[in-house]
């Protein structure tokens, strides 16, 4: 791939995000429930917002975190355009996001991962954890966003 890609810290809008979404495979990792109003919370508290954009200015590439900045990073989500796929955006934009967030002597780094991922957290040298409690008691009507 020729095309310059850029990575920059920035709020992407609600709508962006979910026109970004279609063109990814985390469209299907949400719940139906109260989605949009969801997401616009999502993207306005985020600790961490990352885009990737190509020449053009469309994203490409989105990573959203929460951190603390001092002890830990947890991605909630990172995804790629499909046509973006294989050229270290995904990558790329970990990196930046652990950097930001204050680098791997300090931070650790924690996601829910799609079985699909997986490969990929792990070529990053992420491994399974089999430490982590969770508490989760939400509404969940699986759909994906088209």
């Amino acid at each position: 791939m020729d095309e310059k890609i850029t990575i920059r810290q920035e709020r992407i809008s609600a709508e962006e995000y979910i026109d970004f979404l279609k063109r990814t495979d985390l469209g299907s990792q949400y719940p139906k429930e109260r989605f949009n109003e969801r997401i616009a919370k999502l993207v306005k508290n985020a600790s961490i917002s990352l885009v990737a954009r190509n020449e053009a200015g469309a994203a490409v590439g989105v990573l959203l975190g929460l951190t603390d900045f001092a002890y830990w990073l947890y991605i909630t989500d990172l995804g790629v355009d499909r046509a973006y796929e294989g050229h270290g955006i995904g990558r790329r934009l970990m990196a930046s996001a652990h950097e930001i967030a204050g680098g791997e002597k300090d931070i650790a780094v924690y996601l829910i991962a799609n079985d699909d991922a997986i490969g990929f957290y792990e070529k990053l040298g992420m491994e399974k954890a089999e430490d982590v409690m969770q508490y989760n008691k939400i509404e969940w009507t699986g759909f994906t966003v088209e």
